[in-house]
């Protein structure tokens, strides 16, 4: 006759059973409570899976070999790259079929880029599709004067998304600070993210912008679920009373990537873009590969 004891405990082992929930008359004798040793479990935390790179960080060195500067972002583990215009078109002079087979080859997707939205723009997007971008954002408007211009300016981006619709893209706004500058007792991002279609118009999140313009980037997220897809990494030190200049490398600065990109994610934020404009002791290749090795070795969340 099997040995029923002996039976439970190897379906157990099988099944991944703790003694915790076996019968009663299979368990140890319970601990004096000067033996027993609490333990605190372990905290369960994932790391970005990808993340990417706002090429702007480095437009100087795209600027001199675009190419050479993309396989090397690649190399230190950016996937998605988000560009911008630097004078060469937002492909930096290359037909799109060959910007398209470049980022394949280097197996990093090419998800954005900022640019002139108000112009030309079926012919951008056009190029856009076909390269294999999934956005083009508004980088630029600049402080308005009144709230009826930002009405204004809610109306063109409706617009533009419209069109980009037509091509199968999708259109956001990147903010800056001055769209969290109180204007008439109103702060104008509120406006523009109220006054726009949600079905069309998307958001990325400075998030930077939002936290020297003295907003909390996670409780503004959770105001908006679902209207911020994208958002931009940028660590801030410590002001010390010298105006917006506060950039400086991940995990040297104060501003709390842990709690925001984890609600961020709950909220509907679906790209990680790092961006650095500022460089103190160190340049914009080696920020970009620190930077890098930080999301992927030390940041989790």
């Amino acid at each position: 006759m099997n040995n029923p004891r002996r039976k439970f405990i190897k379906m157990g082992a099988l099944l991944g059973v703790s003694s915790a929930i076996m019968p009663l008359q299979f368990c140890s004798p319970a601990k004096k409570e000067d033996e027993v040793q609490m333990e605190t479990p372990e905290v369960s935390k994932s790391k970005l899976k990808d993340f990417g790179i706002q090429l702007y960080s480095v437009k100087d060195e795209m600027a001199a070999d675009a190419k050479a500067t993309m396989t090397a972002l690649a190399g230190f583990g950016y996937s998605q790259f988000e560009g911008f215009d630097g004078g060469k078109g937002v492909l930096w002079g290359m037909k799109p079929a060959e910007f398209k087979s470049l980022t394949t080859d280097l197996g990093v997707k090419m998800v954005a880029s900022h640019a002139n939205v108000f112009d030309n723009l079926d012919a951008q997007a056009a190029d856009a599709k076909e390269a294999g971008l999934e956005y083009l954002i508004c980088p630029w408007i600049g402080p308005q004067k009144t709230i009826d211009e930002y009405k204004i300016i809610a109306d063109k981006f409706n617009k533009a998304a419209e069109t980009l619709k037509s091509h199968d893209l999708k259109f956001a706004y990147h903010n800056h600070d001055y769209t969290f500058v109180n204007l008439e007792g109103l702060v104008p991002q509120d406006l523009l993210i109220e006054n726009t279609d949600p079905a069309l118009v998307d958001f990325e999140m400075d998030i930077y912008w939002v936290h020297v313009a003295g907003f909390n980037p996670s409780e503004y997220l959770s105001k908006y679920p679902g209207r911020f897809k994208l958002c931009h990494l940028k660590d801030a030190e410590a002001d010390k009373g010298d105006g917006e200049e506060r950039g400086v490398l991940f995990g040297s600065g104060e501003i709390p990537f842990t709690k925001i990109v984890k609600e961020s994610i709950d909220l509907g934020m679906e790209y990680f873009i790092v961006e650095q404009e500022r460089f103190v002791g160190t340049n914009p290749m080696e920020a970009a590969e620190k930077n890098a090795a930080y999301l992927k070795n030390v940041f989790d969340y």
